[in-house]
């Protein structure tokens, strides 16, 4: 018996798991029995294929009409076509990303009793993963093993991918290592391009690339989409450095051409740690390679000048855009608006906005967000209210995000009634509060002085994962010390200690706030020197915030001590320290030789200004 049929009973136990009599595929035929009629067998005849998919596609199928004109004229003949020509037919329909009709006129190939092979089966298993129905995929390879039809490379490639789609990657991870630990099947490059896709999705880096290693190791050769796929990966998470090793490898020794997607990559990860310098020379280093950016390459440039607040440099790229032809697209559209939101400037977000429709761009829900958050974080609660109207209007159904960016707004302005009203129309829409709407909704409650109900939510929260979330705790604590409510704020720092949750230095931060703004100096500082022995140092705003504390609450004994630390650390004075350092002097409760201490620690910004009182020093 082939090995193929033996092994299938193994891996059907992991991922097919029996199908219920009543699991359908969509074909109106159920796995156990009818999946395909019994009568229909493998074809076996003259007709069969040789390893390769069929190349050549009807010249009569431009569009999905043709394809199904084609095919009813195809089922009138007698005899009917060969398998072959049902198959190219298939594959053209399949390519035109019409995967449910394909799968429409495999049902009726199956009623018509056509004869099936490996490549027909290839392209039925693609489309159910395609359609994230991978369970159905391996439904239809069980079929392939009971009618003696063995899966090919494709086969095996389009399940991996379905698992990929689906996000189950440790799943596809053991298939893999599977179908080679059985010699099932020997992968080719795009199964090992899929699974290094896969692996770099959840950012495996490390085995992305022992995968990479291997399958030079084993004779199949990496190429572009390989190398690509892996630096991409390492571009996203900052990992630059190694991206730049990789891509080295990649042209030196391997000798492959490095494509636009490799040079997109690497541009995109310069940008985003703003070294700009490099990605401008990679930008060069392409167009001598004769390679021409496209409006991904723009896009790229655009939303990292827009997202530096350097807007105009991003209109400068777009103007270089439409001199070579390339027109931009909704995304260039979305991170201009997003820059200008970003800066404040609505007049000129809504102008690019209002023009997107007369260039024939239609604004998407991301378009709005932008929108949206730009007019919240500018207090124009009326402007953003009509525009968030306005998503449903047009078509688009508000996510997630616009939802949480109107909440945010409405508490921002003290809307507290009509930011619940809008979370109430979030859960009547069936959408799901992520993380962010939580903590949105408990930083508006506490900043407008609602503590109580901040902490009546926390609690009713349960154990679940908001309970354990660092970024609440720190919300929680510090809205119950500005409301005064220190016993709470304290009993909810022990709590968080008590999990095993580590504060971060905003959470310690907050805390000793806390302690200064209700005179308990000592703790503050007990807590402060805590820091550093629990492995999270006091940052510039923790030195300041105790430096505060020490004035108000007239410890001046500490402060010149905590001035030298500040000036060794390379840490500087905000306005508020400043003007109370400034005040203390001048009152005479410290001593002006403090004053050139005090000077190295000013910023140039303060240094510079008009206000800056020299006379103070003097």
């Amino acid at each position: 018996m082939n090995r193929s049929f033996t092994y299938f009973s193994k891996i059907k136990g992991n991922f097919l798991k029996t199908p219920s009599p009543n699991l359908h595929l969509g074909f109106g035929f159920c796995p156990h029995n009818t999946f395909l009629p019994s009568r229909i067998h493998s074809n076996s005849s003259s007709n069969a294929h040789n390893d390769k998919h069929p190349q050549s596609i009807n010249q009569k199928v431009n569009n999905l009409d043709d394809a199904l004109n084609l095919f009813d004229e195809m089922t009138q003949r007698r005899p009917l076509p060969s398998i072959i020509k049902f198959t190219q037919l298939l594959q053209s329909v399949t390519k035109m990303k019409h995967y449910s009709h394909s799968l429409n006129l495999f049902k009726q190939m199956c009623l018509l009793r056509v004869p099936l092979d490996k490549f027909t089966m290839s392209i039925v298993i693609k489309c159910c993963c395609q359609l994230h129905r991978t369970k159905d995929g391996f439904a239809a390879l069980g079929f392939c093993f009971r009618r003696a039809i063995v899966p090919n490379v494709f086969i095996f490639s389009a399940l991996l991918d379905g698992l990929i789609i689906e996000d189950r990657i440790l799943e596809a991870e053991i298939f893999f290592k599977k179908l080679i630990k059985e010699k099932l099947c020997e992968p080719d490059v795009v199964m090992y391009n899929t699974m290094i896709k896969g692996l770099c999705k959840i950012s495996n880096n490390v085995i992305a690339i022992s995968l990479l290693k291997l399958m030079d190791e084993r004779g199949c050769k990496p190429d572009v989409v390989t190398y690509s796929t892996v630096i991409d990966s390492l571009c996203k998470d900052k990992l630059i450095d190694e991206a730049f090793k990789l891509f080295k490898e990649m042209v030196f020794q391997k000798g492959i051409s490095p494509d636009i997607i490799t040079y997109n990559s690497l541009i995109d990860g310069l940008c985003k740690l703003g070294r700009w310098d490099e990605a401008s020379k990679m930008l060069q280093e392409m167009l001598d390679d004769g390679i021409s950016p496209d409006v991904q390459t723009f896009n790229i440039l655009v939303d990292a000048y827009c997202k530096e607040g350097k807007v105009k440099e991003a209109e400068d790229v777009i103007n270089i855009m439409l001199k070579r032809g390339i027109l931009p697209d909704l995304v260039t559209y979305n991170s201009l608006i997003d820059g200008y939101c970003l800066r404040g400037e609505m007049s000129k977000a809504k102008s690019v906005f209002d023009s997107m429709e007369f260039r024939g761009i239609f604004p998407d829900v991301v378009t709005y967000n932008s929108l949206l958050n730009g007019y919240c974080k500018s207090l124009k609660i009326e402007e953003a209210m009509n525009l968030f109207h306005e998503v449903t209007r047009k078509g688009l159904k508000p996510d997630v995000v616009t939802h949480n960016t109107m909440i945010h707004g409405l508490f921002r302005v003290g809307h507290c009634g009509d930011a619940r009203k809008i979370f109430d129309e979030m859960l009547a829409k069936g959408l799901k509060p992520d993380e962010n709407t939580y903590r949105i909704i408990l930083e508006g409650l506490c900043n407008n002085h609602k503590i109580e109900e901040a902490l009546s939510l926390f609690h009713l929260m349960g154990d679940g994962k908001l309970n354990s979330d660092i970024v609440v705790y720190t919300i929680l604590i510090e809205g119950a010390s500005k409301c005064g409510k220190l016993d709470d704020a304290t009993a909810l720092f022990q709590d968080l200690i008590n999990k095993g949750l580590h504060p971060n230095v905003k959470t310690y931060t907050v805390m000793i706030s806390g302690l200064c703004r209700e005179g308990i100096v000592q703790d503050a500082k007990q807590l402060f020197l805590q820091m550093a022995e629990s492995g999270c140092p006091p940052d510039n705003v923790t030195y300041n915030v105790l430096l505060q504390g020490y004035l108000k609450n007239k410890h001046y004994d500490d402060v010149e001590m905590l001035l030298e630390k500040m000036d060794e650390l390379g840490y500087s004075l905000d306005v508020s320290t400043l003007s109370l350092l400034i005040d203390s002097i001048a009152a005479g409760s410290l001593d002006t030789a403090m004053s050139t201490l005090i000077r190295k620690l000013v910023p140039d910004e303060l240094m510079d200004s008009p206000s800056w009182p020299y006379d103070v020093f003097s």
